[in-house]
């Protein structure tokens, strides 16, 4: 029956959707203080993953993983990416994008595409002169599962990754609303000279953003890992794209928007991946599972552009 393997569907659409949220949270960020579409951010993405992954494959090589506690190998692979991407992405905006804000937004787009190709090809590179090869398996910290009753099971792996995704959301809505450098984010947000006449350093408010959002990104990254198992220079590109789906979806430069965004994106493709094939007769199967998210895409900018829980604002003259 279709309906018995719905349980187990939602859990993998859930630990997808998060993951969509957290990486969209760095796209919505971005483009709420500068009004542009960091599509670099993706490969920030990847490059978390395969910081994480490296770390976590030195560790084994010297033999030090073996008997260090998971929790405590996670937390330090975390931390390690997220400084190296964090900075990363900071790197990113001084040098790419800095010089570019007052330019046509087709300008720092351009750019954000060519850094993007240049993170790829960086990575490839190095893993190439490293390992010979650039598809990693990355050692898995935690194995087996949790039943969910009789009707599913959930991988200890895959409760990780919405746990610590919802602590991270949780703690940026936090901090977004609660601290002084959110309060200033907000303000550079919504006008961004008059912020610099109310004494905010609007480039370091900008620099902030990167970090936090690349930082996040990272951070997904090893998690995706740890999920997955496999990583190449290339699975920015594609979760990219669907994160920023996720973004539009939700309404991009709204945080909230960007969280129920990917979650309900990674639900949507987890049931079309599932049902599809049975539904349609076999016609469309499981590989066509990206084309329904692209659609989501195209539909939610025909109709609703804004997004769910966007606004609709005239262009600034």
């Amino acid at each position: 029956m279709l309906l018995d393997i719905l349980p187990q569907v939602l859990v993998d659409g859930l630990t997808l959707g998060f993951m969509y949220a957290v990486v969209a949270l760095g796209y919505t960020m971005v483009y709420g203080i500068l009004e542009f579409i960091n599509f670099a951010h993706g490969e920030i993405f990847m490059v978390g993953a395969f910081v994480g992954t490296e770390v976590l494959l030195i560790t084994d090589a010297l033999g030090a993983l073996e008997g260090m506690n998971p929790f405590v190998a996670l937390f330090l692979t975390l931390l390690i990416a997220m400084i190296i991407t964090g900075a990363l992405g900071v790197g990113i905006e001084r040098v790419a994008y800095r010089p570019l804000r007052g330019a046509p937004r087709l300008v720092p787009l351009i750019s954000a595409i060519g850094v993007s190709f240049l993170l790829q090809d960086l990575v490839r590179f190095t893993e190439a002169i490293a390992r010979n090869e650039f598809y990693l398996n990355s050692p898995i910290l935690f194995t087996g599962s949790i039943p969910l009753g009789s009707i599913a099971t959930i991988p200890t792996k895959a409760l990780i990754v919405i746990v610590l995704a919802v602590v991270m959301m949780v703690s940026l809505t936090l901090f977004i609303n609660k601290t002084k450098w959110g309060i200033a984010m907000r303000a550079v947000a919504q006008d961004q000279s008059t912020a610099s006449l109310m004494t905010i350093n609007v480039d370091k408010v900008i620099m902030l953003t990167f970090l936090i959002g690349s930082s996040l990104g990272g951070a997904t990254g090893v998690l995706f890992a740890q999920n997955y198992g496999t990583i190449d220079p290339y699975i920015g590109f594609i979760l990219g794209l669907k994160a920023f789906t996720a973004a539009v979806l939700g309404g991009i430069g709204n945080i909230r928007g960007a969280m129920v965004g990917g979650v309900l994106l990674g639900l949507l493709e987890s049931l079309s991946g599932a049902y599809m094939g049975p539904l349609t007769g076999g016609a469309f199967g499981a590989e066509y599972k990206d084309v329904f998210a692209f659609s989501i895409l195209i539909l939610v900018l025909l109709f609703k552009p804004e997004g769910l829980f966007g606004e609709a604002v005239k262009e600034k003259v």
